[in-house]
């Protein structure tokens, strides 16, 4: 019984988004429960809805077990055209139920999806920060002027150190009649 309370105040203190979403996909029957334990629930209510005494009543509405809720977060495949349906939440939904659900403390009741924080971290953890350059063997890229600026300086350097001999040429040319080597 106090455990009957302790979820109806968590699902009282739950945003209105996260509430329409556990109403339409219960934790238990879209948790990555075993197929073989979907089956039986679904077996044991559709055995039981069965009126024995008016074979024209209707059913309630319990899903059966080919309408069983599948992931909203997944495509699914329709049975009759092979056709692929998107999913019920978006990528972009996914995420804002997700954070919706990490603040209030919920998260693992949600189905399984790329968005929840077990898989990005288990994605980051797996590819690195992918930041080129920072692997072994690897350069960063830069701009032109930083992958010519070596090569530049090398130049101006030797120029430099040149330079003394090419006064002294100057001088003996006669202040630049007939000088070829002009600096570049």
């Amino acid at each position: 019984m106090a455990l009957q309370t302790h979820y109806v105040e968590l699902a009282r203190s739950l945003p209105p988004p996260l509430l329409r979403f556990f109403a339409r996909y219960p934790p238990s029957l879209t948790k990555n429960a075993k197929p073989s334990i979907v089956r039986n629930v679904t077996s044991e209510t559709t055995t039981s809805n069965v009126s024995t005494v008016d074979p024209n009543a209707p059913m309630s509405e319990a899903p059966l077990p080919s309408q069983t809720p599948e992931s909203p977060f997944k495509s699914t495949k329709h049975s009759k055209t092979g056709k692929w349906h998107d999913p019920v939440y978006s990528l972009r939904r996914q995420a804002d139920l997700v954070k919706l659900a990490r603040t209030n403390g919920v998260e693992e009741l949600l189905p399984f999806t790329v968005k929840g924080t077990a898989q990005k971290t288990k994605k980051r953890e797996s590819s690195g920060l992918r930041v080129r350059g920072t692997g072994v063997g690897q350069r960063v890229k830069g701009k032109a002027w930083e992958r010519t600026m070596k090569t530049r300086l090398k130049s101006r350097e030797q120029a430099m150190l040149d330079m003394p001999q090419m006064i002294q040429t100057w001088k003996e040319t006669g202040h630049g009649r007939g000088w070829k080597k002009y600096p570049k």
